[in-house]
């Protein structure tokens, strides 16, 4: 009998890595994982800025990000600056910097939306290619009979289906999220 107990495990941190970028995607509230992708360059190298500062969210409007080392205020403003992608100003008072987070137009909402269905696209695509990895392991199988392999075919075609549900309720949500005033 053919298991597909490690395909899902592949199609379940599929799920988690489109998981962890959907919390990334601005949806007009401050959440410090909007600064998660920000990477500041700090002695000689570039580290993620949760590395180098504490990033906490004041209020809905507002991200307080404070520095670990004092002197590298400037770095992180302009790593944060640098991103354009966020579309972010930060303003530092040389102790912390506050990150004020503008209300979203509703042509920005659209264009969020718009990414994050790339990101959709990515995740099914990384569904299919685990399913056909899957099903190569089972035309490849010798000791499988014709129906066994026809069996095997179906579950995994099954659990692709689970899992692109998976990816779609997400972005559902997400997409709800996003355009909500």
């Amino acid at each position: 009998m053919f298991d597909v107990a490690e395909d899902r495990k592949k199609m379940e941190a599929v799920i988690e890595r489109f998981k962890g970028e959907m919390k990334k995607v601005r949806t007009g509230r401050a959440h410090p994982d909007m600064l998660s992708g920000v990477k500041v360059e700090v002695y000689g190298q570039f580290m993620p800025l949760n590395q180098v500062a504490n990033i906490t969210a004041a209020d809905a409007t507002l991200l307080v990000i404070t520095p670990f080392d004092p002197t590298n205020i400037q770095a992180i403003a302009a790593a944060i600056r640098t991103d354009q992608s966020l579309g972010l100003n930060p303003a530092d008072d040389g102790r912390i910097i506050r990150v004020p987070i503008p209300a979203l137009t509703e042509e920005r909402r659209k264009e969020i939306v718009k990414n994050v269905s790339a990101k959709v696209e990515e995740a099914k695509v990384a569904l299919r290619n685990v399913r056909e990895d899957a099903r190569k392991a089972v035309k490849i199988a010798t000791e499988m009979g014709e129906d066994v392999k026809k069996r095997a075919e179906k579950e995994i075609d099954d659990l692709t289906k689970e899992f692109n549900d998976k990816v779609e309720a997400e972005f559902k949500g997400k997409s709800e999220e996003i355009m909500k005033l």
